[in-house]
């Protein structure tokens, strides 16, 4: 089994009756109980457009501001069932918004930043907007407080360029998370390639060398994932907002070249100021809708079930970045 074949493998509240808690671990509780009690709006159309992705921007009510970078992912390969850029172009000209992406951990066409540039050219995305490699010139590190895996979120420098994010995911499959939403997109797709390798190891290694024989156990990963992803949250705030295009769901992620042919009608566009609501929606979604001939959830939910996927979001929820709790609300 080669190097990248490998690596797609992979892919408590504290109680107040104790009372010998600090008064920080009593305010971190109540801030997690009272979490847990929000219910989060997460806004939904059944139109997947160019004009209904800058509608349910627009719907969140959070006013861009400063240097603006809208999170994707480019596509490994051909990119076949990556957000397109029709689809996305209009919104980042209204933000007049940087394309930001990280390089990857497996080898494949990104995984460097000269074939990553080349990748991005041959896909056209330059034609869109200009595309920032974060980690080109080098990394940083955000602090994660209290984390249970990790110190910190190592990601790429240039995100110290920003002043506000758009974090606009592609929902699908993932060989080893069991999907990828807004939550992975925060946490893998802002890592440096030593970041994506501290995150899989749940804190132990921070280069791809050494990743092989400290592979983290599944449930660690995904609170690692998690944990990452409120390092970003933290960083930026109110300046950060979470959109998820609900097409071309595949079993697999956008990182492989030959992924899988989705089996799922497409379904529409979701946002939220939560990313743990808007990651729950999603997968409420998928989880509840009528299995027929020609819109078959349950290849993508057997991967996300064999995965523990779901995990992250009630980790997450723990943690304090957001509510499983939330109420749909259409713009159509």
């Amino acid at each position: 089994m080669n190097k990248l074949s490998k690596i797609m493998m992979f892919a408590g509240v504290a109680s107040f009756a104790f009372l010998s808690c600090s008064n920080k671990e009593k305010e971190k509780t109540v801030m997690t109980e009272e979490n847990k009690n929000q219910e989060s709006v997460v806004y939904i159309t059944k139109n997947i457009s160019a004009e209904s992705l800058v509608k349910i921007y627009e719907a969140l009510g959070v006013k861009e501001e400063g240097r603006v970078g809208v999170k994707i992912s480019t596509g490994e390969g051909k990119g076949v069932h990556a957000l397109s850029m029709d689809l996305i172009a209009p919104l980042v000209h209204k933000l007049n918004a940087n394309i930001v992406e990280c390089n990857t951990a497996y080898e494949g066409t990104r995984h460097r930043t000269d074939l990553h540039k080349h990748t991005i050219k041959e896909h056209g995305w330059e034609k869109v907007a200009k595309v920032d490699i974060m980690d080109e010139e080098g990394e940083i590190k955000l602090p994660i407080k209290d984390g249970k895996h990790l110190k910190y979120d190592i990601v790429g420098s240039h995100l110290n360029n920003y002043d506000f994010v758009v974090n606009l995911a592609h929902f699908k499959g993932h060989q080893m998370a069991g999907f990828g939403g807004v939550l992975k997109n925060q946490s893998i797709g802002f890592a440096s390639t030593n970041g994506k390798a501290y995150i899989h190891s749940a804190g132990k290694v921070e280069s791809m060398e050494t990743l092989w024989s400290n592979i983290a156990a599944q449930d660690d990963f995904l609170e690692s994932m998690a944990e990452a992803a409120k390092a970003i949250a933290d960083k930026f705030g109110k300046k950060i907002v979470y959109i998820a295009v609900m097409n071309n769901m595949s079993i697999d992620c956008d990182c492989n070249a030959n992924p899988a042919k989705p089996l799922i009608k497409d379904y529409g566009i979701l946002a939220s100021t939560d990313p743990v609501a808007l990651d729950k929606a999603c997968l409420d979604i998928i989880f509840n809708m009528q299995v027929t001939e020609d819109n078959n959830t349950k290849p993508l939910i057997d991967r996300i079930n064999q995965q523990h996927g779901t995990h992250i979001v009630d980790y997450a929820e723990q943690i304090g970045l957001g509510s499983t709790k939330y109420t749909l609300k259409s713009i159509d």
